[in-house]
């Protein structure tokens, strides 16, 4: 896996390279499926509405949002498979908050399975 970028689908001036994939569960609002150009929709990817309603982008509860989002995307390895075998990779997101939300974590995730993928055994 190359590299990771996160960009928000409202930045229309955001420089963003690689295939593109939006990692929300649900569809941004006021943005046209015809106008965001994205390679995939990986939206299993994404936190589960309960946890996404419980988490409220609220940054008191990243950590323990962040523990319940992995612990999700482990017992559903499937949904991250098409993420990991990119060489050059930008997740698109709609939170406005830059640093809590689940691009930020999922990325994170990315890179901690290929780092133990690509670990010396």
């Amino acid at each position: 896996m190359g590299s990771i970028r996160l960009s928000r689908v409202y930045d229309h001036d955001d420089p963003v390279a690689g295939r593109r994939f939006l990692v929300e569960r649900l569809w941004p609002r006021g943005v046209g499926r015809d106008t965001l150009q994205i390679d995939g929709w990986a939206k299993e990817a994404a936190p589960s509405s309960d946890l996404r309603r419980w988490f409220g982008h609220d940054p008191a509860r990243w950590a323990e949002f962040r523990r319940r989002y992995f612990d999700e995307l482990d017992r559903h390895p499937d949904a991250v498979t098409p993420l990991l075998t990119e060489d050059d990779l930008t997740l698109l997101y709609s939170s406005r908050d830059r640093e809590h939300n689940n691009a930020v974590a999922l990325r994170d995730y990315l890179r901690a399975r290929q780092e133990h993928r690509d670990a010396p055994r």
